[in-house]
């Protein structure tokens, strides 16, 4: 009997698996996208909404937001971080119909729509409190929780409006800064520590071939050396013959009386 294994990673399906058959109908991250995509990204003030004539084509500003509000909500801060959830995370892959953008074509994005970023966080954050989404508690902002209202104070005045929406920008002002802070460490750093990983992988295997060669080596060398440190029987032998010898041949001292 075997343990259940998983398909050859090479091998080719006959039938492949939608990426959409993995994200549940309730899973958040269809309601990022549904709500994204009912924005007016140029009237909210987003750039490049309509793409260029000429040149090298860019990413949709839609789909880079959908990837920034998905971390506003998993607490993923990081540029980089989220670089590499475009490349594992099966949500997001689902999310970004399997665009990776890299690490500096989303930080710019942030940059260069800052007062656009906060106006669509907040009416997120808002929107997300009418319909008492994600719980009773929303909203994860890097581990600071705005608490949503129960069903019937959903109905808001003009003052504890004011007071939401202001406490809102004030989390939401505190979270662009620790983004921009995170990415200004990454990048005094020098970032990501998997660069040519491949070659890193292939490197240390053959190190561990050399390393084990040596060992094996040194065990040899080992047992040799205790074999050369025991003496073996048979001199030993010849020595208490030859010591018996000389004393049956040596005559006997007489005896003084």
């Amino acid at each position: 009997m075997t343990h259940i294994s998983g398909f050859d990673r090479s091998q080719l399906l006959l039938l492949p698996e939608a990426v959409d058959d993995y994200v549940g109908a309730d899973n958040p991250v269809r309601f990022i996208d549904a709500f994204v995509d009912e924005l007016d990204l140029a009237a909210a003030g987003f750039a490049r909404v309509a793409p260029k004539a000429t040149g090298r084509p860019g990413y949709a500003p839609g789909d880079l937001l959908k990837l920034y509000i998905y971390g506003y909500l998993n607490r993923t801060r990081s540029s980089r971080r989220l670089e590499m959830e475009c490349h594992r995370n099966i949500e997001v892959i689902w999310l970004l119909r399997s665009l990776k953008p890299d690490f500096k074509t989303i930080a710019d994005f942030r940059s260069d729509n800052r007062a656009a970023f906060k106006s669509v966080f907040r009416e997120f954050t808002l929107l997300c409190r009418q319909l008492d989404l994600f719980g009773r508690e929303l909203l994860a902002v890097d581990g600071t929780r705005i608490k949503a209202v129960n069903n019937k104070d959903r109905n808001f005045t003009t003052g504890s409006l004011q007071k939401f929406i202001e406490a809102a920008d004030k989390k939401l002002e505190d979270y662009l800064k620790r983004l921009d802070a995170g990415d200004a460490e990454e990048r005094a750093t020098g970032g990501s520590r998997v660069k040519n990983l491949a070659e890193k992988i292939e490197a240390l295997t053959k190190k561990r071939g050399e390393y084990a060669a040596h060992l094996s080596a040194l065990e040899k060398t080992a047992k040799a050396r205790c074999r050369s440190l025991i003496p073996t029987a048979a001199p030993w032998r010849r020595i208490r013959r030859s010591a018996s010898a000389t004393t049956s041949r040596s005559p006997s001292t007489p005896s003084t009386r």
